[in-house]
């Protein structure tokens, strides 16, 4: 009897440590598998966030300067119609051309460097002497990092173009920096998706590589722009949006 009592006192102990074995196992099991989850939410966390925070740049770099998506950056995302061409290089006679810009009521003195950006200027004289610009309006305004009045856009928003795009950059700033009164080319993310866009530069910006081709300066008015039209801020108050005073172009007259 004594050496049954004993059998059957081992096998409850060997049940109990079986058991006990058993349930540590699971817990083990269970920790693991909340580790793995755990990482691998933090893995997908951290992905969504680069992203994010990769598209956000992008969208503000090559939407706007930013696009062109002035990201902050300048750019255009135009949608081309076969329209027309591109003007050839030749007709900026590799030379400065000066001239005025009206928007709205403001009227801009301008100089084109044909020598540094003949494509460019080529471009933007065979648009203004056909009257492709006059009567669009100046679609974007950015107010924060970047300083810049987009126009040229037939759409209105952004999206649109010439009928055609061209590259490559020309005359593009080596350390960024584009001061006040710089009058350059908007593109998409791709550099040789210039088309009719163009932004100037009211207050001293960064913009970021490969950059946006510099193709002309403001010399007179630019304090007149500031305070008739960029200083009102954008329509629904955020720092990238439509001008909330309307800002339409002109006659651009050059030689």
């Amino acid at each position: 009897m004594a050496n049954r009592s004993a059998r059957e006192k081992a096998e409850r102990e060997a049940r109990k440590r079986a058991r006990s074995y058993s349930i540590r196992q699971q817990v083990h099991e269970l920790r693991g598998r909340r580790r793995r989850r755990d990482d691998v939410v933090a893995v997908i966390a951290f992905v969504l966030i680069v992203g994010l925070a990769t598209t956000a740049q992008v969208g503000f770099f090559t939407l706007g300067p930013g696009a062109p998506k002035p990201s902050p950056s300048a750019s255009a995302s135009p949608t081309p119609t076969p329209t027309r061409t591109v003007a050839p290089k030749s007709l900026s006679e590799n030379r400065t051309w000066t001239g005025t810009m009206a928007i709205d009521s403001v009227k801009l003195g301008v100089s084109l460097n044909g020598k540094k950006a003949p494509q460019a200027v080529a471009n933007f004289i065979d648009l203004a002497e056909t009257g492709f610009y006059t009567g669009l309006t100046c679609h974007r305004l950015t107010t924060a990092v970047i300083y810049v009045l987009q126009c040229g856009d037939p759409n209105g928003d952004g999206s649109g173009g010439p009928g055609y795009t061209f590259g490559p950059l020309e005359n593009v700033p080596k350390d960024g920096v584009y001061p006040a009164g710089t009058i350059a080319m908007a593109r998409g993310t791709a550099t040789d998706s210039q088309g009719s866009q163009f932004f100037i530069v009211y207050k001293d910006s960064k913009l970021p590589a490969p950059g946006y081709t510099v193709f002309g300066t403001v010399t007179s008015g630019l304090s007149a722009l500031k305070s008739t039209i960029t200083s009102k801020g954008t329509a629904n108050g955020s720092t990238d949006g439509k001008p909330k005073v309307t800002a339409t172009l002109g006659p651009i007259l050059v030689k």
